[in-house]
């Protein structure tokens, strides 16, 4: 969930969720359940508000990311993993954190 988000650790056994399933959610979902089963406290909601973007959000980030000529892999509204990646090339770019995160900020610098 960005820099404000809960972090997570993941070892090479984390990899088969997303292979299995490729929604982030489940996979983060599934494996946190396992560790709360097998004793582990329950995680910190994070450090600050994390934003949530709809559809059309996602819309408009990915055509502002491809008019400059960030590589989304297609206007679909989904935040795919090339997505991910073009909003985190756009934060490296603009001198955001990058956390492949969409932010205010970064919605800001593209339009």
């Amino acid at each position: 969930m960005g820099r404000n988000g809960p972090a997570f650790l993941a070892y090479p056994n984390f990899d088969i969720y997303p292979q299995w399933n490729q929604s982030l959610n489940y996979a983060i979902t599934a494996a946190y359940l396992a560790t709360r089963l097998a004793g582990a406290p329950p995680y910190l909601p994070g450090r600050g508000t994390v934003e949530n973007y709809g559809y059309k959000d996602i819309l408009e980030l990915q055509q502002l990311l491809n008019r400059r000529g960030f590589d989304t892999g297609g206007v679909d509204g989904k935040l795919g993993s090339k997505s991910r990646a073009a909003v985190k090339a756009a934060q490296l770019k603009f001198g955001l954190p990058a956390d492949s995160y969409p932010s205010p900020e970064l919605f800001s610098r593209l339009r």
